[in-house]
């Protein structure tokens, strides 16, 4: 219990409210505008707070001292300060200049790793007198591509219901990756041509194949019009749809080359696999080619020098999912390639559809532009994400526009246009897929899958019969899973953000966080990121419960720590734990006097 006295009776208390646009505040700048901001800033991932970029350890931090500190208007106390910082860390930390708001200047000398840097910045936000400490983050020039046509990609970029892409590309533009359409082929488009890489066309029945021949290893298109009736009684006639090099473009078109579209992973390869063609595709070739682009064996068919991670599936057909296709996805997923399939354009339950209701896969429906479902699009417990797939009907910009040829029935001059549908929605997700992959070439599909869930955020507007985990989010999601600076993986992050009141001189309360899709048992530097708010933090006990019960002291009480909150990163040597299974964040409020609130907090393996 602390004194009465510890608590000046006219201390101004922080709302909810304020917290937000403080912290939202801080997310839109990368200077401090304050000497004593009237919050700390709610700590990132542990990446966050140690990089000076992306990828990038940090430097130099910045430190704002509150206005009473002796370190605030004396360079002589913040250097004897930072000096006994680095003796308690055992790094060399040192007071470099005085920044025009007053704050410090430090450098973090030979500081060669993010548990290091991090160890640093603990020892910075326990104290007291200091407000805020942050890392001396690198700012670069901020540009749209200059791809013409970019601005009619209101999918990549739009705040209400974009992806979020922009954001991502300067950790990740896909390179390294290869990612195998399965679809009708490809197209020659001058806008996708430096990101095509070999591919094969599947086709064995030469009705559907139209070129003539059989399975061979020229996946071009040559069209996949139909006359009326041709393909079923009362069926109308259709022209050709380019349908795979319009997939391709979203995922990979040559971006910053002046001209057409971006893609989402433009430093990406595409290897076009042809399945569909007149009239559609069997499931026969389409089995065989998730088996080829996963790098397994296919009697006849040479061996695959560009084995996908990523296998994009923007097709479908009634029914369930049958243990034949099943069987080939399984079994590419345990090569580690990620199958990315559509729901489905029915406005019905996926799970009537295939392959958007097998297992193994992420399921993808479509939202428009106001970031609701679209109204063709499947829906159902087996969807695993949403993502653009536009919606025509309100206006053809509010499709999704991508690379195309002009030909009606047969290959003329390359072209963009819009699209609606499942299959427009796909590609963004595998897109993504492919940024994740670049980023941290050792996650697995379920790694993946989890991480774009987790990451997700709530769709905009709204979605009858289920949509998934939400809205992907590409920047959001890249980030979660990089690879550090300081070569260890942050890997994906599980949150709550579910507000859990915390009593006065109460009893505990928990907060639990399901994690799945891990292997094996969880790091040794496990990240528990804390957002906390309390006008005395001292009162408060913190515990990381693992799925087991058993227990990891995050924070003690302490009576002469009389900061506000607690906003902080722990890491805790986790790696006698199994990695799945629910954690629990534990909160106690130790003394009296004053409440709290748990905002949010996160597992970044």
């Amino acid at each position: 219990m602390r004194t009465p006295t510890a608590f000046p009776t006219g201390r101004a208390l922080i709302s909810v409210a304020a917290v937000s646009a403080a912290l939202l505040a801080t997310a839109a700048t990368s200077v401090a505008v304050a000497q004593e901001p009237p919050t700390q800033a709610a700590a990132p991932a542990l990446s966050g707070q140690t990089e000076a970029a992306p990828g990038t350890l940090a430097e130099r931090l910045i430190v704002g001292y509150k206005s009473g500190a002796a370190e605030a208007s004396s360079n002589r106390a913040a250097e004897a300060d930072a000096t006994a910082k680095g003796k308690e860390t055992g790094e060399s930390v040192d007071f470099q200049r005085r920044l025009g708001t007053g704050a410090a200047l430090v450098g973090l000398g030979d500081a060669k790793s993010t548990t290091e840097v991090a160890d640093v910045i603990a020892e910075f936000r326990s104290d007291p007198q200091v407000s805020y400490v942050v890392p001396d983050r690198l700012n670069t020039p901020q540009a749209d591509p200059n791809d013409t046509e970019y601005g009619k990609q209101w999918d990549l970029f739009e705040s209400a219901a974009g992806m979020n892409v922009p954001a991502a590309w300067p950790t990740s533009t896909g390179s390294g990756v290869t990612v195998a359409v399965i679809d009708t082929g490809y197209v020659t488009h001058s806008d996708l041509a430096a990101n095509i890489v070999a591919g094969y066309d599947f086709i064995t029945d030469t009705a559907v194949s139209v070129d003539g021949d059989g399975r061979d290893s020229n996946p071009a298109d040559p069209g996949d019009y139909y006359a009326a009736n041709e393909c079923g009684s009362g069926i109308p006639a259709s022209n050709s749809s380019w349908h795979g090099t319009h997939v391709a473009g979203t995922i990979a078109a040559a971006t910053n080359n002046g001209k057409g579209i971006a893609g989402i992973a433009y430093g990406a390869k595409i290897s076009p696999l042809r399945v569909l063609g007149k009239c559609g595709g069997y499931d026969s070739d389409i089995i065989d080619a998730i088996t080829w682009a996963s790098g397994g064996s296919v009697s006849g068919v040479p061996a695959n020098g560009n084995v996908a991670k990523v296998i994009n599936m923007s097709l479908g057909g009634d029914g369930a999912c049958t243990s034949a296709t099943q069987t080939a996805i399984t079994a590419a997923v345990n090569r580690g390639t990620t199958v990315v399939v559509a729901a489905g354009n029915d406005n019905d339950n996926v799970a009537n559809h295939s392959p958007g209701n097998c297992a193994n896969v992420i399921s993808v429906a479509a939202t428009n532009r106001a970031g609701a479902k679209a109204s063709y699009s499947n829906y159902g417990s087996a969807v695993d994400i949403s993502a653009p797939g536009g919606q025509t009907s309100t206006g053809t910009a509010n499709g999704i526009y991508s690379t195309l040829n002009s030909g009606t029935k047969t290959p003329s001059t390359e072209s963009y246009a819009y699209y609606q549908g499942t299959s427009m929605a796909t590609p963004h997700i595998a897109g993504l897929v492919a940024l994740m992959k670049s980023a941290n070439s050792s996650l697995t599909p379920a790694q993946i899958e989890s991480a774009i869930k987790t990451n997700a955020r709530a769709l905009p507007g709204s979605c009858s019969g289920g949509c998934g985990a939400g809205l992907a989010d590409a920047a959001k999601t890249v980030q979660a899973v990089s690879t550090s600076g300081g070569g260890t993986t942050t890997g994906t992050t599980f949150s709550s953000s579910t507000a859990v009141a915390v009593p006065d001189a109460g009893s505990a309360v928990e907060s639990s966080i399901a994690v799945n899709g891990r292997s094996g048992n969880a790091p040794s530097a496990l990240q528990v990121g804390v957002d906390i708010s309390h006008t005395f933090r001292g009162d408060l006990v913190l515990d990381l419960v693992a799925p087991d019960g058993s227990t990891y002291r995050l924070k003690a009480a302490s009576t002469s720590d009389s900061a506000d909150d607690v906003k902080a990163t722990y890491t805790v040597d986790a790696s006698s734990e199994t990695a799945n299974g629910t954690w629990k964040l534990r909160v106690q409020d130790t003394a009296a006097q004053d409440t709290g609130t748990l905002n949010s907090w996160k597992l970044t393996f």
